[in-house]
C-alpha cells in the first residue's frame, strides 16, 4: 500500500457556503461563525481507502502518554472546545479563541524566527569578516554566500518540509512513533541529495565562469565555496531535526543552541581569518563547523529529553520503506520553497515571515492530525491576519522613516502574506500543487514580465522588479483563493500510517 496513494494532487476546493473559510484581511467571511458551530452529529468523514479502520476524521486521537502532553496540547484542546461551545456567545468565543491562538502562534513563531535570524546573522558576519580582507574577498564571499549557497539553503529547507507535514499531522493524531521514522527517512533522502550538490560545489569555478563571472572572482568564490561543502550535509541534518522538534511545538531549544553558537563563531572567525591567516577558505570552513555544532547539540537534546522519548525511540528499518513517496513530497516541497527563498529581497522581513510560516504549518498540521478542522481553519485566519498587519506596519515604517520607494513596501507586504499561505499548504500537504503554482507564476509570469518591462520598455531594474512583484502577486492571489475555497471538514490526513502502532507504556 503506497504511503501517499490516496493523497489528491490538489486541495479539495469544493466548499459549501456554510463551510467557507476566508482570510479576514481579504474579504468578509461568507459565514463568519461556521467554525463556532457545535454540530449535533458530525459528518461521517472517513480516511482514504485503506486507512486506519476507516475511522472518522473528526474522531479524537488517543490520549498523550504521560510526560508527552504540554501546555500547548492543552491549549489546542481548549481552543477546539471553545469554538464548539454553544453556551458561550459568538463574541466571547471569538475573543477567547483569538487569545489562545495568539499565544500558541507567538510561542511557535517567536523562537523560530530567532533561529533563522541568528543563522542569517552568522552567515552575514562571516561575509563581513571576509570583506575586511579586501574587495575581491568581499565579492567572492557575497557570490558564494548569496549565490550558490542560498540555492542549497532553499532546496534543503524545502526538502525538510516533508518532515514538517507528516510529523505535524502524525503528532496531532497521536502516532508519536512515526515522527522518528519520518526524521530518519529525511536523513536518508537529504544526505543522498547532498551528493549531487557537492559535485556542483566542486565545479563551482567553471560554472561561475560559464555564467559570466571573471576568472579572478570565480577562483576566489570557489575557494569560499569549497569550505561550505560540509555545510550541505549540515543542512541535510539540521532542517529535518528542526522540523521534527517544531512538529511537537518544541522550539526554544533550537533558539538557545543557535544563540549559544553565535558569539563563539565570531571569536573563532576573527582567530581563523586574521591570526591564522586561513582567509576565505577558513572563514567558510568555520561557518560549516558552527553548523555541525548546532546539529550535534540538537540531536543530543532529542536523545536525552523526556519530551522526545516517545517520538524518538531508536533507528528502525521502517525508515527505508516508503522512500520514493517521501522523496516525491520532499522534491515538491523543495521546488515550492526554493523559489520563494531566491526571490526574497528583504532578508530580515523574510525571517520574520518564515517564523509565521513555520507556526502556521505546525498549527494546521497538528490540528488536522488531531481531527480539529475548526481549530485549523481558525488558526489560518489568525496567523494570516497577524502576519499581514505586521507586514503593513513594517512597510509603512519604511516609507515614512526612510522615504523608500513604494515597490519595496509592496514587496514587504507580499513577503508577509505569501510565506504564511505556503506554511498552510505545507501543513495540509499541498506541496505538489503549490510547486506548480510557484513555477507557473515565477517563470510563466514574473520573469517574462520583468524582461519585457526592463528591456523592451526600458524601465531597467524597476521593470524587472515590477515583473517579480507581478509574479508574486499572482501566486499570493491563487493561494488566497485556494485557502478561501477549501472545505476544512473534508481534508484528510496525508499519511495512512501503515506501520502497526504498538501500545506505549506509561512510566
Amino acid at each position: 500500500m503506497a504511503l501517499f496513494s490516496a493523497r489528491p494532487a490538489a486541495p479539495n476546493l469544493h466548499c459549501p457556503n456554510s463551510l467557507s473559510l476566508s482570510l479576514s484581511f481579504l474579504c468578509p467571511l461568507k459565514n463568519p461563525s461556521w467554525f463556532l458551530v457545535n454540530p449535533s452529529s458530525p459528518p461521517n468523514i472517513e480516511f482514504a481507502k485503506g486507512g486506519i479502520s476507516n475511522e472518522p476524521l473528526l474522531q479524537k486521537p488517543p490520549s498523550s502518554p504521560t510526560g508527552l502532553s504540554s501546555r500547548g496540547d492543552q491549549a489546542s484542546d481548549q481552543l477546539e472546545n471553545i469554538l464548539t461551545d454553544t453556551q458561550l456567545s459568538k463574541f466571547k468565543r471569538l475573543h477567547l479563541a483569538t487569545l489562545i491562538e495568539l499565544k500558541l502562534l507567538f510561542l511557535l513563531a517567536g523562537p523560530t524566527a530567532i533561529v533563522y535570524m541568528i543563522n542569517y546573522l552568522t552567515s552575514t558576519f562571516t561575509q563581513i569578516f571576509s570583506g575586511h580582507l579586501g574587495n575581491l574577498e568581499l565579492a567572492a564571499a557575497s557570490l558564494g554566500n548569496n549565490g550558490i549557497q542560498v540555492l542549497t539553503y532553499g532546496f534543503m529547507l524545502g526538502m525538510g518540509s516533508a518532515v514538517e507535514t507528516l510529523s505535524g499531522q502524525a503528532f496531532g493524531a497521536g502516532r508519536y512513533e512515526m515522527l522518528g521514522i519520518y526524521l530518519q527517512r529525511a536523513f536518508i533522502i537529504l544526505m543522498a541529495a547532498g551528493v549531487p550538490l557537492t559535485v556542483i560545489y566542486i565545479f563551482s569555478k567553471p560554472i561561475l565562469i560559464f555564467l559570466g563571472q571573471s576568472s579572478t572572482i570565480a577562483s576566489a568564490a570557489s575557494m569560499f565555496v569549497y569550505g561550505l561543502i560540509s555545510q550541505i550535509f549540515v543542512y541535510a541534518a539540521i532542517f529535518p531535526i528542526q522540523k521534527f522538534l517544531q512538529a511537537q511545538s518544541i522550539v526554544a531549544p533550537s533558539a538557545y543552541v543557535s544563540a549559544g553558537t553565535l558569539v563563539p563563531h565570531l571569536f573563532f572567525s576573527w582567530l581563523v581569518i586574521y591570526k591564522f591567516g586561513l582567509g576565505l577558505f577558513g572563514a567558510s570552513l568555520l561557518l560549516s563547523l558552527s553548523g555541525w555544532v548546532t546539529v550535534v547539540a540538537q540531536f543530543i537534546y532529542i536523545l536525552k529529553s523526556e519530551r522526545c522519548k516517545y517520538t524518538w525511540t531508536e533507528f528502525r528499518m521502517e525508515a527505508f520503506s516508503g522512500l520514493p513517496e517521501f522523496l516525491k513530497l520532499s522534491i515538491s516541497s523543495a521546488v515550492m520553497l526554493c523559489l520563494e527563498c531566491c526571490t526574497t529581497i528583504n532578508g530580515w522581513v523574510f525571517m520574520i515571515s518564515v517564523g509565521f510560516n513555520e507556526a502556521a504549518s505546525v498549527r494546521v498540521s497538528n490540528e488536522l492530525g488531531a481531527g480539529n478542522p475548526r481549530s485549523a481553519a481558525f488558526s489560518v485566519i489568525v496567523v494570516a491576519s497577524l502576519s499581514f498587519i505586521i507586514a503593513v506596519i513594517i512597510a509603512a515604517g519604511l516609507l515614512v522613516l526612510h522615504h523608500l520607494c513604494p515597490l519595496l513596501a509592496i514587496t514587504v507586504i507580499l513577503n508577509g502574506i505569501q510565506p504564511v499561505l505556503s506554511g498552510v499548504a505545507v501543513g495540509c500537504g499541498w506541496q505538489t500543487f503549490v510547486a506548480y503554482v510557484n513555477v507557473g507564476c515565477y517563470y510563466g509570469v514574473g520573469i517574462p514580465l520583468g524582461i519585457l518591462l526592463g528591456f523592451k520598455f526600458n524601465f531597467g531594474a524597476k521593470g524587472i522588479w515590477f515583473g517579480m512583484i507581478g509574479g508574486t502577486t499572482m501566486q499570493t492571489t491563487i493561494l488566497m483563493w485556494v485557502t478561501y475555497r477549501t472545505d476544512w471538514l473534508l481534508i484528510k490526513r496525508l499519511d495512512q500510517w501503515k506501520i502497526k502502532q504498538e501500545p506505549m507504556e506509561k512510566d
